[in-house]
């Protein structure tokens, strides 16, 4: 009889994130590996879901086979702690936590303070949990995870080809960010930063939804105006692996500016095209991203990541030593086989345990 489990996921399944993509690699290496893997989704409007978001949450959860092993995607499984805690004893709970809800950027002080109640409150009900980086391990103690109850399976990346660069033409340098346009990836930021390098020759290629925060969507385009620098600057939206891939390709350097990282799928798969990078020392990209990879500034600083990006415009020789260090991380990366090995030892502990 195959191993099993449920994967509670909200949202759109197919979404084209890193959580996301985490979330449907994982599962599709555990039924490479023989795991019945059931899916179900808790609904929308997560994680600050309304009444009628956590009323169909409630009935789904309640419709779980009695002692099910249930990997509950932090997304929606910390935003509902009444439910966590309803089916504690019912349900063996595997909390999947990509970053803390509360570290998102743009929260008002009282959602903050919200989600962080709803977080610690949830993740007491978990049997055990999974981070995908060290670094949110260790955040996570402060909701009260204690390390045994605790793994970290970081993100596998695929093999990829080198990137060619000059897609920004002879001479010009073809910027590169992946990143869905939220406030917490910092798109206004690096917009700031880059109005004071009108006199080098750049473009920024942006590619990532821009259908999930409207207001950081319109800041964004409106900052592009302001700082003229509409013609410079391409919107690509959320592409599908083929484009995104070319987008790799035609890269001379990447640039994230997140304000926090719970891992930084996006950076590593730069790495593994032997991109330079330029970032910010936020969450777990310090630990994604070695200091000879990439250059890292204060999140939100827009002076220092200018200065940071400046420096590589001007030196094509500390750029290819950056590409250099990102060939050899690339190397260390783990791959999705591991990855997903990783976290069916996860689910056969919990799974053994009464």
């Amino acid at each position: 009889m195959p191993r099993q489990c449920i994967f509670l996921v909200p949202g759109d399944w197919e979404s084209r994130t890193g959580g996301y993509l985490y979330d449907r690699r994982i599962v599709a290496g555990l039924r490479d590996a023989g795991w019945d893997v059931a899916l179900h989704s808790p609904g929308d409007m997560f994680p600050l879901p309304d009444a009628a978001a956590r009323a169909r949450a409630r009935q789904v959860v309640d419709a779980l086979p009695d002692g099910a092993l249930v990997v509950a995607d932090g997304l929606g499984f910390c935003a509902l702690p009444e439910l966590a805690e309803r089916h504690a004893r019912r349900l063996r709970w595997v909390a999947l936590v990509h970053h803390p809800l509360a570290f998102e950027s743009g929260l008002s002080a009282g959602d903050r303070a919200l989600l962080e109640r709803s977080e610690r409150r949830a993740l007491a009900c978990a049997r055990h949990v999974v981070v995908t980086s060290a670094s949110t391990g260790r955040a996570l103690a402060d909701f009260g995870v204690a390390p045994s109850r605790l793994t970290v399976v970081e993100p596998g990346t695929d093999p990829a080809p080198q990137a060619e660069g000059g897609g920004a033409g002879p001479g010009a340098l073809s910027l590169l960010c992946v990143a869905t346009v939220t406030a917490r990836k910092g798109h206004a930021v690096l917009l700031e930063a880059l109005a004071g390098l009108k006199h080098h020759r750049w473009q920024l290629h942006c590619a990532g939804s821009q259908a999930r925060d409207d207001a950081t969507v319109a800041a964004v385009h409106a900052a592009a105006v302001r700082h003229g620098l509409v013609e410079r600057v391409r919107w690509h939206g959320e592409v599908d692996a083929a484009a995104l891939d070319r987008l790799y390709a035609q890269a001379d350097l990447f640039v994230l500016p997140s304000f926090h990282e719970g891992y930084g799928m996006a950076l590593a798969e730069a790495l593994a095209r032997g991109l330079p990078i330029v970032s910010c020392d936020a969450g777990a990209i310090a630990d994604t991203v070695p200091a000879d990879a990439g250059v890292l500034v204060p999140p939100g600083d827009a002076d220092a990541l200018r200065a940071a990006l400046q420096r590589l415009m001007d030196a094509p020789d500390v750029r290819a030593g950056l590409a250099a260090g990102s060939r050899r991380a690339a190397r260390r990366l783990p791959d999705w086989p591991a990855s997903a090995a990783r976290f069916a030892a996860v689910l056969d502990a919990v799974g053994a345990r009464a």
